[in-house]
């Protein structure tokens, strides 16, 4: 057994009311994520299979009522969560020089689990092919823009996964956070429950690939605003369009001004970092979940 399987047992293990189930999910969901979550999307060919089986089975057993569906649908996303985090915010992130434990976040991670932020060897940071794009037969490019941060996950991706994973420094991992933004992608931090029920990776997605923005539109809520949402300044707006194009959300039409969709805008802040006219900025909407401002949790 390799030493980082070993690491994460033991961190396992220490978890109270962590099962058996979740260790053993958990550790499979770290050694196989590029088939655990192609399967997952109905990109590999067993997850199109699962797909047909479970809509033949629901024909036949119709359920009588939405309850059921709506508290599978629930739990799904209670297990399973990203955190929309501006550029500012996810570079912050992979720039914590010291450990930390942040548990409960509830005001800012609005699920019953997986909302914790505890990292171990924060500076110690993997880029990874992003898995949601790997598994797709035509995918947007570059493949390796997936961060995992601290440990045992780090280590786990190296030795578990050497041909798609290297070891970063804070400079590139915010280099390649600047980059996606620049490419119009959103920065997500994950959190899933058997992993060790907290943080563990910053994503950079797209929504032509990735799976989370497209369980998000099928009705799964795994996305959480990051706590702010894009305005338009009075006279500012030149109607260029660029906004409206570059919105991974869908929330910003463009007619003789750009409006945006207060229901459909997650407060990524990539249409702002884009408008060539600086027309529209991010606000604090007090309607969402707090900001993930890592730096201001660990003053308080």
């Amino acid at each position: 057994m390799k030493k980082s399987s070993k690491a994460f047992f033991i961190e396992a293990k220490a978890i109270e009311d962590y099962s058996f189930f979740q260790l053993i999910h958990g550790w499979l969901y770290l050694r196989f994520p590029y088939l655990y979550i192609s399967i997952g999307k109905g990109d590999h060919p067993a997850g199109k299979i699962l797909r047909k089986i479970i809509a033949a089975v629901s024909r036949i057993f119709p359920k009588k009522d939405k309850t059921h569906d709506e508290e599978q649908v629930n739990a799904r996303a209670n297990a399973y969560h990203g955190k929309v985090v501006t550029l500012e915010s996810a570079s912050e992130l992979v720039s914590i020089e010291k450990d930390i434990s942040l548990k409960n976040l509830e005001q800012i991670i609005p699920f019953d689990h997986a909302k914790d932020i505890i990292l171990k060897n924060p500076d110690h940071i993997a880029v990874i092919d992003c898995p949601c794009r790997k598994g797709k037969e035509t995918y947007c490019e570059p493949l390796d823009v997936c961060l995992i941060v601290g440990e045992p996950f780090v280590c786990f991706f190296l030795e578990h996964h050497p041909q798609s994973s290297r070891r970063i420094d804070v400079a590139e991992a915010r280099e390649i956070l600047r980059q996606e933004n620049k490419r119009g992608h959103v920065h997500h931090a994950y959190f899933k429950d058997v992993v060790l029920n907290r943080f563990y990776a910053i994503c950079n997605c797209c929504e032509c690939c990735c799976g989370a923005m497209q369980a998000q539109r099928s009705g799964t809520p795994m996305i959480i605003s990051s706590g702010f949402i894009a305005e338009v300044k009075k006279g500012a707006c030149i109607a260029c369009g660029i906004c409206e194009e570059i919105c991974q959300f869908r929330a910003v039409q463009v007619d003789s001004i750009a409006k945006v969709d207060p229901a459909a805008c997650m407060g990524c802040g990539v249409c702002v970092n884009h408008c060539p006219s600086e027309a529209i900025e991010l606000t604090r909407d007090l309607s969402k979940p707090a900001p993930l401002e890592i730096s201001e949790l660990i003053s308080q």
